[in-house]
């Protein structure tokens, strides 16, 4: 036999033994109807969503309108209040009641405060840095950061205080989502600006001894976290504009 005659018997071989067998076609159209049903959910899993991350909202500018569009509101509850209050006054009450009125008013912080004080502003380190071996959830600030500070700062006689420019009250709760800190409802990217009332020196010598605020300013030191304090010879701090939700309350000192 000729080398022709070998090629073709060895093709006709290789045909025959390549042919597909029922089985091998069965098991075919199986992966095949597998494969569209998973594409068919996949589709429907994903309508309305834009798959592609390119498209996705950026979290900043959302935390910036809905932080924009809460202070409005807030703004409108202002105005609302000061309304009430002015038909309150004008309702009968005696002048005792509208002064006792006034002073619980300062005292849980519905009205502005103003005199000199401290700011402090804590900041995530640049997203540039990324030391080994450390993680990276300790180059940003916490809620817990902030609730230090903000703790320190009424230990060291803090009159009156904000974040981020909302008055913090008594029913004020700090919550951290993500990488934003939510603010009586409000979330909010850093930087993080503190500013309290009260005397500077003993505001600045309370932060200064503070164990806690020495430890993250040792970050600060090593990796860029950030930290700025500066005396202030004047804050005018805005008084508290949200609902509170109190359904009992006793006063300390105010008769």
């Amino acid at each position: 036999m000729g080398w022709w005659q070998r090629a073709r018997a060895r093709v006709r071989h290789r045909v025959r033994r390549d042919r597909p067998t029922p089985r091998r076609r069965l098991l075919t159209v199986a992966v095949c109807f597998v494969a569209g049903l998973m594409i068919t959910v996949s589709a429907i899993n994903a309508r309305g969503t834009d798959l592609r991350p390119g498209r996705n909202t950026d979290l900043v500018d959302l935390v910036r309108s809905e932080a924009a569009r809460s202070s409005e509101l807030a703004g409108r509850v202002s105005d609302l209040r000061a309304e009430v209050d002015q038909m309150a006054t004008g309702a009968g009450s005696t002048g005792e009641d509208v002064e006792r009125s006034a002073r619980l008013g300062q005292q849980v912080g519905l009205d502005p405060v103003g005199g000199p004080g401290v700011t402090v502003t804590l900041t995530d380190a640049p997203a540039s840095i990324d030391p080994v071996g450390v993680d990276g959830d300790l180059l940003v600030v916490h809620q817990q950061d902030i609730q230090a500070v903000v703790n320190v700062l009424w230990q060291g006689g803090a009159e009156a205080m904000t974040i981020q420019g909302q008055r913090v009250i008594s029913t004020t709760g700090i919550k951290c989502v993500g990488n934003t800190v939510v603010l009586h409802g409000i979330p909010y990217a850093p930087p993080y600006v503190i500013s309290a009332v009260g005397e500077p020196g003993a505001l600045e010598a309370a932060l200064a001894g503070s164990e806690y605020v020495g430890v993250y300013r040792q970050y600060v030191d090593a990796y860029g976290l950030g930290y700025e304090q500066r005396a202030e010879t004047r804050l005018e701090l805005p008084g508290f504009t949200g609902v509170t939700t109190l359904r009992w309350a006793r006063t300390g000192a105010v008769g």
